[in-house]
């Protein structure tokens, strides 16, 4: 039986109907209150078959959410203790930089080579291989991983015999000597994580696109204690970079043990994942018969995702060599100036914090719905695309917001507590800037990010190319210009303000796009809700900056004390915010805590 058949209105009728946005939000915000519906004259049958289907779709959404993000919270923690470590030997001035860029270019190259198109256009395909094909694409997730396999491998090859003439990209000229054959040395040792980076998101999107969507949020940890084991040893054996080593490079001993130990922990996150194909119903054998077999497809998808891909790494590139240029004019390391010269590892560990609430939250939620993205694209179900990210957008934007807020009044406080430490400790207040600015920057990266995934879903390759070349262009524009106008000690705040405006375009110009593709993204719910999410931040961060300026000042405070503070200051943020989404009725925030404390020991159902 038809819902036209049960109660004489359709979908599409029921779509035109209008009894009202105020009365619409009622029946959306209390699908199961019977008055409010017969209220606003929404059919029975039709009622609880919409209401019923969303709230079990937004309901494992959030639940596979939860589990990657549990997954996340403990491999950001862990990987903040690297972070920790790692500056306390290194610091945060040129030495860092020489170690970071080249530990960092093996993952900027595999996103680059084939990233693209195992992150965003292989996940829709696997799902419809297993819907369509008689195997449940067995065989053609076999020709992937071969076909993957042996591309990686080769690319990887080439690229450490190349190693010399890749990293000249990515170093100012001005690099010392020392600096500069260090790079190529680390390189060498890092660029095999190319090869492990690519299978380890394969298998892993191979997982998500058959519901195990944990193991891949967890299997970072495993590199994470490698890294931190690598780092407590070379503590040990070499101690923490002095004034003269900070503005310099490394010798053979210390190149060896970070840069093998680098890759042993990229090759463990992979490994880590093969035993879950196999009780996700998955057997590998290797097949070479890739012509006629639907390849072709979705390696026309990916030339558009490679393109994009170029273009964002073709900005990257610039960040990084602007970024490089920082620190080499800082005190003893070139061109003379105050040692505050911030550079590409104030950018890069600053950029790492900023991005826990989208790691935790805005990833999972992605990654939760995009197989449900893509299976209501094949269907032909825009509006329950639209309905579906429109949900998610919301959902995602209660965190990050609130987080982007605070930040700027914690960033003292955090500095100290991440990364006054050891070599790093005299010079954390290159952190600040940085922080305090990258809260703009997450919310437009949000935003874009899961616009994106709506095009991914509708397999709208072109378009994300071309809303990324104007992402790009802005980026490069602005970088360029802003850290040509600033002096050294703002190299990494100038390369934040550009990534910000760069997103914040492209979040603009994407949302625009994709709500004229599917109609409507729920805009008079998410104007509505962002008018209440906004005054309820607006009071939590004026909470948290009333108590930071009573708080006894930061500048001189110990670790400890700088941690108490911060702890202050957040719990006073986090319970108003709280107090006020409460009041405000805002649904979003109810509904994650809900699902939050429903999986602790303690929590509801327990």
């Amino acid at each position: 039986m038809t819902d036209r058949d049960a109660d004489g209105l359709d979908d599409a009728s029921l779509e035109d109907w209008d009894g009202g946005d105020e009365a619409a939000d009622d029946w959306r915000d209390h699908p199961d209150d019977e008055r409010t519906a017969t209220r606003i004259g929404i059919p029975a049958v039709e009622r609880i078959r919409r209401a019923t289907q969303d709230a079990a779709d937004q309901d494992a959404i959030l639940g596979h959410s939860a589990i990657m993000a549990a997954g996340t919270v403990v491999s950001r923690l862990s990987g903040y203790v690297r972070s920790i470590l790692l500056a306390a030997a290194l610091g945060n001035l040129l030495h860092a930089d020489v170690f970071n860029i080249a530990n960092t270019i093996p993952n900027m190259l595999y996103i680059l080579l084939a990233g693209g198109i195992f992150n965003a256009v292989l996940v829709p395909q696997l799902v419809r291989a297993m819907r369509l094909d008689a195997d449940g694409g067995e065989a053609y997730t076999n020709r992937v991983i071969t076909l993957a396999a042996l591309f990686l491998g080769a690319v990887t090859v080439g690229l450490v015999v190349a190693a010399p003439w890749v990293m000249r990209l990515f170093f100012d000229p001005g690099w010392p000597p020392d600096a500069r054959d260090s790079v190529v040395d680390f390189a060498r040792l890092c660029l095999p994580q190319v090869f492990f980076y690519g299978m380890y998101v394969l298998v892993g999107q191979i997982l998500n696109a058959r519901g195990r969507f944990g193991p891949m949020m967890w299997a970072p940890i495993a590199n994470n204690v490698i890294s931190v084991v690598v780092l407590v040893g070379y503590l040990f054996l070499f101690g923490t970079a002095d004034t003269t080593e900070r503005c310099a490079g490394f010798d053979t001993g210390e190149e060896l043990l970070l840069g093998i130990g680098s890759t042993l922990g990229i090759a463990a996150q992979l490994l880590i994942l093969l035993p879950y194909l196999r009780s996700a119903g998955f057997t590998f054998k290797p097949r070479f018969d890739f012509r006629g077999t639907g390849l072709g497809h979705t390696l026309r998808l990916g030339v558009w995702t490679v393109l994009f891909v170029i273009v964002n790494q073709v900005a990257y590139t610039v960040v990084v060599r602007l970024a490089s240029s920082g620190t080499v004019q800082a005190d003893g390391c070139g061109a003379g100036g105050a040692a505050t010269g911030t550079g590409y590892s104030v950018y890069s560990s600053t950029f790492l914090i900023m991005m826990v609430p989208h790691s935790v939250i805005t990833v999972s939620l992605a990654t939760a719905i995009l197989p449900l993205l893509s299976a209501r694209a094949a269907d032909g179900d825009l509006r329950g695309l639209g309905r579906t990210l429109g949900e998610t957008l919301r959902t995602a934007l209660v965190v990050v917001v609130p987080f982007a807020a605070v930040l700027p009044v914690l960033a003292p406080t955090l500095a100290r507590v991440i990364w006054g430490y050891g070599a790093a400790a005299d010079t954390v207040d290159n952190y600040v800037a940085s922080l305090a600015l990258f809260g703009p920057g997450l919310v437009a990266f949000t935003v874009h990010y899961l616009m994106l995934r709506g095009f991914y879903a509708l397999e709208q390759t072109r378009t994300v190319f071309h809303v990324q070349c104007v992402v790009a262009a802005v980026n490069i524009a602005a970088a360029v210009a802003l850290v040509g106008l600033t002096s050294a000690s703002d190299t990494s705040p100038a390369l934040v303000v550009s990534y910000t405006a760069a997103y914040a375009v492209g979040a603009a110009i994407s949302f625009v796009l994709l709500r004229r593709r599917l109609g409507d993204l729920q805009d008079h719910l998410l104007t509505r809700f962002l008018v209440r999410l906004a005054l309820a931040v607006a009071v939590a961060a004026g909470g948290a900056l009333l108590v930071a300026r009573l708080l006894p000042g930061t500048d001189d405070a110990s670790v400890l004390s700088a941690g108490l503070q911060a702890t202050v200051i957040a719990a006073e943020a986090g319970t108003a915010f709280l107090a006020m989404a409460q009041a405000l009725r805002i649904t979003e925030v109810t509904s994650v805590v809900a699902k939050v404390t429903r999986r602790l020991p303690f929590g509801a159902g327990r």
